[in-house]
């Protein structure tokens, strides 16, 4: 038994000796291949390369994300998500269907209960159930509404940035004609043209088609300063010599370089059309056959003295939608702007 124990004591030194002597080879080996790295300054391993670069990708994708960790960024993307939710669930989330909330009830403005949580308003309908409908409402207007001037001013903003003289002046005069007019005022122009021509009144269509080309001429300007700079840089001049067209330059080379402006303003604008709704349909251009925040505020104003709540609560919610959008848009801006980066 002795002996035994003697003989694995043995096989255990000699296991260590010989770990250690092969890493002492593999050592020594190391630094005769690597001699140059280690006394030449500045040289560089291959290897050590492919490593730094690798943790520096990672390193740069979680300092993107932890500048979305600030309580304000979080609280907007909470206060979206709880919009959407409701715009995209309302059937699934609310008390009463969408003919409920439409139809004619009693109590008429009738206070907040069990089976009203947030009261009733004109003809007895539920407050809750069209604060939720008119969500989706809301958001059926904003997003067609900001694609549409996304689209059409980014390409009108390349294009005259990109071809500059003539061109340019002509375009940008024309957006200055738009910019010139209130938005409200040009949009309720818009509308009444629009309903006067097709003889159907205000239309939830009309209102999109309006807002969505209101904001051309804000996109179209603030892309066309920053293709102004971009297509001067060395790699659009290396574009052109190797042979490449107008629209693979203007679009595949300059827009992805440019964009960034115009994401971070996008969520700022979705918070502004929604308050621009609300404040369409407080003036009465609102479409009959939708559920909007801005006309239950215009119907309950009457009524603030019977029943506050009937204006108050599409009040707040307009309030959490724009505060939402615009917490969430200042969060992309210091998120995507280099110059915020080390702050």
């Amino acid at each position: 038994m002795q002996k035994e124990i003697v003989n694995k004591s043995m096989f255990e030194e000699e296991r260590k000796f010989n770990s250690v002597k092969e890493i002492s080879k593999r050592i020594l080996k190391w630094t005769t291949k690597n001699l140059k790295f280690l006394f030449v300054p500045a040289s560089r391993l291959d290897e050590l390369t492919i490593r730094e670069f690798e943790y520096e990708k990672k390193l740069s994708k979680r300092k993107f994300i932890r500048r979305f960790k600030s309580v304000l960024t979080i609280l907007g993307i909470v206060l979206v998500l709880f919009i959407a939710t409701l715009a995209v669930f309302p059937h699934w989330l609310a008390p009463y269907t969408f003919q409920e909330a439409l139809g004619a009830y009693s109590p008429w403005w009738g206070v907040p209960s069990q089976e009203h949580i947030f009261g009733t308003t004109l003809f007895g309908r539920d407050v809750l159930t069209r604060l939720i409908f008119g969500a989706r409402t809301s958001l059926t207007v904003a997003l067609p509404a900001i694609t549409f001037s996304v689209v059409f001013g980014v390409m009108i903003g390349v294009v005259a940035a990109y071809y500059g003289g003539w061109v340019d002046a002509v375009i940008m005069r024309i957006m200055d004609v738009f910019l010139a007019f209130p938005s409200l005022v040009l949009a309720l122009v818009f509308i009444v043209v629009l309903g006067e021509y097709f003889e159907t009144g205000p239309r939830i269509d009309y209102i999109m088609l309006a807002w969505g080309i209101l904001g051309v001429p804000y996109y179209s300007r603030l892309i066309r300063g920053n293709v102004l700079q971009a297509k001067e840089l060395p790699y659009i001049q290396a574009a052109r010599v190797a042979g490449a067209g107008n629209g693979r330059i203007m679009f595949k080379h300059i827009l992805p370089n440019v964009i960034q402006p115009i994401i971070i303003s996008v969520t700022f604008d979705i918070g502004g059309i929604i308050l621009s709704l609300a404040g369409l349909s407080f003036l009465g251009f609102s479409d009959y056959r939708m559920i909007d925040w801005g006309n239950e505020i215009s119907m309950g104003r009457a009524y603030l003295y019977i029943a506050p709540w009937a204006s108050m609560w599409p009040g707040v919610f307009i309030l959490l939608a724009v505060l939402g959008f615009m917490l969430l848009g200042d969060g992309l801006r210091d998120a995507l702007d280099p110059r915020l980066k080390n702050l």
